[in-house]
Formats: structure tokens, sequence, C-alpha cells
């Protein structure tokens, strides 16, 4: 089994009863509040995930896969130091907001996306590893009550 099989079985462990997406069905019955998906994307391109345009190109795209209409531009910086210095972006949407984080050193992505109205994780999960180029990703959905 795979880095990333192992991790995923691990998740298992630690949540159980966890889906690993959540339908509308289940968002719905559950009168939820929102719905959180996490997104760890590995081995990604790493001259995309250095480039402030091609973040914001992205953050732009996947709006428009997840059906969310933005609220302004997305803010990117660069900042820390060493290891850590990299880029971090937030776009707010009308239902919340979509942030992501850039590991340089080990070209990995994680990106969040919150929001009261139903968006299809495993939809976003697609977009977001083939925009990054990532060869591996996990996913984490959850209901917020």
């Amino acid at each position: 089994m795979d880095t990333f099989g192992q991790a995923a079985e691990e998740m298992k462990k630690i949540f159980p009863s966890a889906p690993a997406i959540i339908s509308k069905g289940d968002y719905v019955s559950k009168k939820a509040w929102g719905l959180l998906a996490s997104i760890d994307l590995y081995e990604c391109d790493p001259k995309l995930i250095k480039s402030p345009k091609a973040i914001k190109k992205f953050v732009i795209e996947l709006c428009e896969v997840i059906k969310m209409k933005r609220h302004g531009d997305p803010l990117i910086e660069r900042f820390a130091e060493g290891l850590l210095e990299g880029y971090s972006m937030i776009q707010f949407i009308e239902t919340s907001s979509i942030t992501a984080h850039f590991d340089e050193e080990k070209n990995r992505a994680f990106v969040d996306i919150f929001s009261c109205k139903y968006f299809n994780a495993k939809q976003a999960m697609r977009f977001c590893k083939k925009f990054f180029k990532a060869n591996g990703y996990k996913i984490q959905n959850l209901i917020r009550n």
C-alpha cells in the first residue's frame, strides 16, 4: 500500500463513521449550518504553487466549478521564514470562504472550503488535483452544525 493509501486507512481509524464525501441528501437531512472540505494535495507542480497569478486563476475557476459567488478579489500573500515561507490565499465567497496554503519545500497545497451553501466536495477535490497537477491527495469532508 502506498503512503496515500496508508494515510486514508489511518483516517478511517480516527474517524470511522465519517463518510469521505457528504451527499446533498445528508446535508439537507441533518439541517446543517455548513459544509467543510479540507483537501491536501501532494507532489504538486512547483511552478503553480509558487505563482500568485496561477493561485488567483485557481480560486476564480474553483468558485465557478463549485458554483460559489466570489466576494471581492482573493488576498494572496507570501510570508513566513525559512521552510515555512510560501503563499497563502483567502477568497471570501457569499456563503463563507476558501483558504489555501502552499508548502514549497514539499510541493504540497492545503485547500479548505467552508460554505453554508452545499457544494460537491468530490468535484472540488478533482478540480484542485487537476489544477495543481498533484500526484496524490487526501480529503476530509465534514458537516458543521
